[in-house]
């Protein structure tokens, strides 16, 4: 029975002329069988409640001794209908179909006899001879192409039991047969033509509705063209207003600039008397003060840079209002470049406020520190005048006492009543000395405190700096938009091209629906002799279909192959329908 289920499966697989589904009975029947096979002298293992015989277990070792049934064995474990070890090892069997290797796995069974005498009895099928013919039959069930589905199917409770009647011929089933095979031929013809007339309908419908979109999206593009026209004319006037603003700002710092010079100059005399940390401080207020300077030079650089890129802008504006019937995709673009324009100018003018501010506020802490200077100048004179006077009273003091020691020792209350006096005059001069020490240490904390406004001063100008290099990596970005603005460019084109291409496909799909309406499939026992070149077919000279006309041709004068409306992959075509495409496609082309 296995041989004839297989010798049958294989035969009608052959003449059916498709892929096999689980509903086909043959294959139905060899599952069937191959149960029964593998079940033919299976032990029976007591279990603690009941009797277990399945097949399951034999079909478990498969993973073991060839490493490429993993995969099959972790699928059917894995599939969520199936309960019991019969509906697994029926599973299993299916699948091992569908990769056609059941031949190979059940090859490696066989060998390891030691391992199946666990499963089944020295007399069974599988332990004999007649288990390694029944693998060899399996090897030509390669030829057949299985397409089965198994997570649906109730394989637990399935009946195995073999329809013999399948296998008994008779010459009416011969007749019948071949009317099958002639009925089954027209319905294909049929289905095929069924399904071209689908998928040309379907392309049809979904053009319309893209030559439907199209046409709402050109109108939307013009009503955002008016806009964006407005927007433009808004733009200009707000730039004039915002380049007479930078001009007077210009002015203004030209001012302060030419004032600040002056009084640097008139402070540079004054200072030059000074001391020499006093020198120092002033020449760092200086080398910042031009350090300042070149930074504002370089701000107003920038803003011209700005000026001139905004001449460019206004440039492309006008080039883009005679390219707009072309270039409608762009305008979103172009609107979103002008809005970050706007928004680039804002925020420079804001920074130029706040550099203003930022000079301003140095300017008064230069003026505060000059200030400050003079103060200290002035008390360290103070501080210097009273140093003199209580040396020349000390040496008036010493010379006062060796004159009254040459005097006599009479006079020597009167002196010590001099000596009290002096020794007065000295602790008045010790609490003048801790005064000066005082404003000394006064002197030194607000030279300190000099100094952390000056290191505050040095991080606004590194401010200014991360500022500038804000303004550069603002014109990258300026730089990518326009890149961006010409890959848009190059994508409208492609899509004009491409909408002219699809208008020439719908007329070849209208023109292949007209040819294919009276296409005829010519069967192969009419036709005897090529139509081209009128050789009689034989076993060398084989029949072929030209997938076009319709009409049979030998190998020779259908060996040319070209893609169809009905289907995008190139197909089998006459030598004449041939030369017809390829003069259509070159009058076609412009």
């Amino acid at each position: 029975m296995a041989k004839l289920s297989i010798k049958g499966l294989i035969e009608s697989a052959l003449s059916f002329g498709r892929t096999l589904d689980s509903d086909y009975p043959p294959l139905q029947q060899f599952f069937v069988v191959m149960e029964h096979c593998l079940k033919h002298g299976l032990k029976v293992r007591k279990s603690f409640l009941s009797y277990n015989k399945t097949i399951w277990g034999p079909l478990e070792l498969v993973e073991k001794l060839y490493p490429e049934a993993e995969e099959i064995g972790a699928s059917v474990r894995d599939l969520p209908g199936l309960k019991t070890p019969l509906g697994r090892a029926r599973a299993w069997l299916r699948l091992a179909l569908m990769q056609k290797k059941m031949a190979d796995y059940l090859r490696c069974l066989i060998i390891q006899r030691e391992l199946l005498s666990e499963f089944y009895e020295y007399h069974a099928l599988m332990m004999e001879e007649e288990g390694a013919v029944i693998v060899g039959l399996l090897v030509g069930l390669n030829v057949i192409d299985a397409n089965l589905c198994v997570k649906g199917e109730d394989l637990d409770s399935q009946v195995g039991v073999i329809d013999f009647s399948m296998y008994l011929k008779n010459e009416e089933d011969v007749g019948n047969k071949e009317r099958n095979v002639q009925i089954a031929a027209i319905l294909d013809q049929k289905n095929y033509v069924e399904e071209l007339n689908r998928q040309l309908n379907s392309t049809v419908s979904s053009l319309h509705s893209r030559v439907d979109s199209l046409e709402k999206s050109n109108t939307k593009l013009i009503e955002e063209l008016a806009i964006a026209k407005n927007n433009i004319i808004k733009l200009q006037e707000e730039n004039h207003q915002l380049r007479n603003e930078n001009k007077l700002i210009l002015m203004k710092t030209q001012q302060h600039l030419e004032v600040t010079k002056v009084d640097v100059d008139a402070e540079l005399q004054t200072y030059k008397h000074s001391r020499q940390e006093l020198d120092e401080m002033y020449n760092e207020a200086r080398r910042q003060l031009r350090d300042e300077s070149q930074l504002r030079q370089d701000v107003e650089n920038e803003l011209a840079v700005q000026v001139s890129m905004k001449h460019e802008i206004e440039l492309a504006m006008k080039l883009l209002e005679k390219d707009i019937h072309e270039k409608q995709d762009t305008l979103i673009g172009l609107r979103q470049q002008l809005e970050e324009v706007k928004a680039i100018n804002i925020e420079m003018y804001q920074k130029l406020q706040g550099s203003e501010d930022g000079l301003k506020e140095k300017n008064e802490i230069i003026a505060r520190l000059e200030e400050k200077t003079n103060k200290i100048t002035v008390a360290m004179r103070q501080l210097e005048q009273r140093l003199q006077q209580a040396e020349k009273a000390q040496m008036e003091a010493e010379d006062e006492d060796k004159k009254y020691l040459q005097e006599c020792q009479s006079k020597s209350d009167s002196l010590q009543k001099q000596i009290s006096q002096k020794e007065k005059q000295l602790v008045q001069l010790e609490t003048d000395l801790k005064i000066e020490k005082e404003w000394r240490q006064t002197l030194q904390e607000d030279l300190q405190k000099e100094k952390d406004a000056l290191s505050h001063l040095r991080n606004e100008t590194q401010q200014i700096v991360s500022l500038k290099k804000e303004f550069l990596n603002l014109q990258d970005e300026n730089q990518q938009l326009k890149k961006i603005y010409h890959e848009q460019e190059q994508a409208l084109q492609e899509l004009g091209n491409k909408l002219s291409e699809s208008k020439l496909k719908i007329e070849d799909i209208k023109e292949a629906n007209k040819a294919l309406q009276g296409l005829v499939w010519l069967k192969d026992k009419e036709a005897t002799h090529c139509k081209l070149c009128e050789k009689e077919f034989s076993l060398s000279k084989r029949k072929h279909h030209c997938r076009n006309c319709g009409e049979i041709f030998c190998n020779a004068c259908s060996d040319n192959e070209l893609p169809l409306p009905s289907s995008p992959k190139p197909v089998r075509v006459c030598d004449s329908c041939h030369a017809l495409l390829i003069q259509r496609c070159s009058s076609n082309l412009p």
